[in-house]
């Protein structure tokens, strides 16, 4: 492949040839899309690697420190702010309590709910792990101007805030 020239360049190309009647241009921001988001999630695991803890760990931890005192929200609270299942966040939290960077506890309205929270190894390792995410978040978009990350930015908000509203 050319120096300009990329996977999605490529796979466009070639469908262009075999289907010229499809329109494969939004392939082009989807693919790069789909394929960027590989390629920063295993950045990001790499740059975790250190704290010993994985970009969903982060992802929860994160979700749990924002929260303010007392570091504490119901696993349906933790659902709306991070982009896992439900099944797959029953075990996550498990492997966190494991860990012990977080403790479950009854919630005092409703027994039936076991809230999750920091404990102070949680604490320590979350605040360390985000400076790490947030130089990491910055090395991967060194590349661009302030004005082509604000304009970057945005155009993804829009498309996001799109899918949202659907």
């Amino acid at each position: 492949m050319s120096k300009n020239k990329d996977l999605l360049d490529s796979l466009v190309s070639d469908w262009k040839k075999e289907r010229p009647d499809l329109d494969a241009s939004a392939m082009l921001v989807i693919g790069r899309i789909l394929k960027l988001s590989k390629i920063l999630e295993k950045s990001t695991n790499k740059a975790l690697s250190s704290n010993n803890i994985y970009y969903t760990d982060l992802d929860v931890l994160a979700t749990l420190r924002r929260s303010g005192k007392p570091y504490e929200l119901t696993p349906k609270q933790l659902m709306q702010s991070v982009l896992i299942t439900s099944g797959a966040m029953t075990a996550l939290l498990d492997r966190l309590l494991k860990l012990e960077l977080i403790y479950r506890s009854p919630d005092p309205l409703d027994g039936r709910i076991k809230r999750a929270g920091l404990t102070k190894k949680g604490i320590n390792v979350i605040d360390v792990a985000i400076e790490t995410r947030f130089k990491n978040a910055d090395e991967s978009v060194k590349i661009f101007t302030k004005a082509e990350k604000l304009q970057l930015s945005n155009l993804l908000k829009k498309m996001i805030l799109h899918f949202d509203n659907e």
